[in-house]
């Protein structure tokens, strides 16, 4: 089985030397997401709400363009720059994912690149 490399417009292009999500054997792994407008390119540095809601807005489009969606969601990797900062990160996730539940971590991890509160990776089924 080929491993295949997902690209949409709908989500920020890679900055570095990675692809937005990767695809093989049935799962999709979505590389981190991070507040930027896939539009424009800006790094949206709002709230944690805000960037939360870009953030799962950007790991969704990604989903969408590999046969995926909230739904088939196993497991989701959350990098916080600080716990303090969970709460309000949840209630945005909640609402977002509404009745799905996967498996997750959050992880505080200090400061993140250009200063963003967060960044989010997700791994899950597909059947392309």
């Amino acid at each position: 089985m080929d491993i295949k490399r997902i690209n949409t417009p709908n989500a920020p292009q890679p900055a570095g030397h990675y692809s937005q999500a990767t695809v093989y054997n049935g799962l999709v792994f979505v590389a981190g997401q991070l507040s930027i407008d896939p539009a424009t390119g800006e790094k949206k540095m709002g709230s944690i709400e805000e960037q939360t809601e870009l953030a799962l807005s950007n790991v969704h489009a990604i989903l969408k363009a590999a046969g995926s969606d909230w739904d088939r969601v196993l497991k989701m990797n959350i990098s916080i720059a600080d716990i303090n900062l969970w709460e309000a990160f949840n209630k945005v996730y909640s609402r977002v994912l509404g009745e799905n539940r996967p498996a997750r971590a959050v992880i505080p991890c200090g400061k993140l690149h250009y200063d963003f509160l967060i960044e989010i990776e997700a791994v899950a089924a597909t059947d392309i």
